[in-house]
């Protein structure tokens, strides 16, 4: 197996997997099949793929009605797509009548590089957020994914998933890996500091926690992979031990992890938050690398926000 995959890649992976061991799924695609993977399955199934052409808001709509038949449909595209240019009909067609559709968004944030601005989904979280009854997943590594898949099928109701172009270091072990909806999951336990994070913030996460380890500072690594519903007794509870948090996403620092963190502290246990995401504004086009480093998605900010948070508990 590679050290590597991207998120995308492995939600077509795992569809094509799915497939077989589940019959009551179906994948729909807004001729995006190559880019999101999800041709994988459509190579395996072609009479359970549906592509419904460059017309995002129309393909929600075809899943929203083939829900109300019983069967579980998968709309795939573009996270900007997904979360945006479909977002009237994914608020009113499935969630207001809370519809059994599996939202597969693609190509999510900085990460997606060259595409630039317009293609850099960095609300994605926010508005999903917002949405009554919509469950929001952000997996951090491949057998995550895999495992996020699963699960988003036995979720009664309407479930954003949030994949990346860019590819990503293996975190976990198929065989031990624990994945439950609205349930974070501790990586490493510490007492000084909460980091909480998602997506391909978490690989960062680990290692800063290295980092801060030879300064002396010990951290608790957490995924939140689920930002809507929050684990919010685990952000209490480690908050509570540590008196300190930062929250690490490829995502505006607005209405995401976050924010989600931040409203939950800030009824039940007050602590310093340092928040590392995009700040307000906009991608750009370019190298995924430089772009992580200029918008602050790194393992250095990740410590230098650690840093801060605990100074701000003396």
């Amino acid at each position: 197996m590679a050290d590597k995959i991207a998120t995308r890649q492995a939600y077509g992976e795992a569809l094509a997997a799915l497939g077989e061991k589940y019959t009551n799924f179906v994948v729909l695609d807004a001729d995006l099949a190559e880019a999101t993977k999800t041709i994988l399955f459509k190579k395996k199934f072609p009479e359970r793929h549906f592509d419904c052409g460059i017309a995002e808001g129309n393909m929600m709509s075809v899943a929203a009605g083939i829900a109300s038949t019983g069967l579980i449909p998968f709309a795939s595209t573009f996270a900007i797509f997904a979360s945006g240019r479909a977002y009237d009909q994914v608020r009113n067609s499935i969630a207001y009548p809370h519809l059994n559709v599996k939202i597969g968004a693609t190509h999510a944030s900085i990460s997606v590089g060259e595409d630039g601005a317009t293609h850099q989904s960095n609300e994605d979280f926010a508005l999903m957020r917002a949405i009554p009854g919509m469950t929001v997943i952000c997996p951090a590594d491949g057998t995550a994914t895999y495992a996020c898949v699963e699960a988003a099928l036995k979720v009664n109701g309407p479930v954003y998933m949030r994949f990346g172009r860019f590819a990503v270091p293996y975190i976990y072990d198929a065989s031990t890996l624990k994945f439950e909806v609205g349930k974070g999951i501790v990586l490493s336990e510490g007492k000084d500091v909460s980091i909480f994070a998602n997506g391909l913030m978490v690989h960062m996460a680990v290692q800063a926690k290295e980092v801060l380890k030879n300064e002396g500072i010990d951290a608790e690594v957490i995924d939140i992979h689920t930002i809507k519903p929050l684990d919010e007794e685990l952000v209490v509870s480690s908050a509570r031990k540590t008196g300190a948090v930062v929250t690490a996403e490829e995502h505006s620092i607005i209405g995401g992890l976050g924010g989600a963190v931040c409203e939950t502290l800030a009824s039940t246990c007050p602590v310093p938050v340092m928040r590392v995401g995009v700040e307000d504004k906009f991608g750009k086009s370019g190298k995924v690398p430089v772009l992580l480093e200029e918008y602050g998605l790194t393992v250095d900010n990740i410590v230098a926000k650690a840093k801060a948070a605990v100074a701000m508990k003396k």
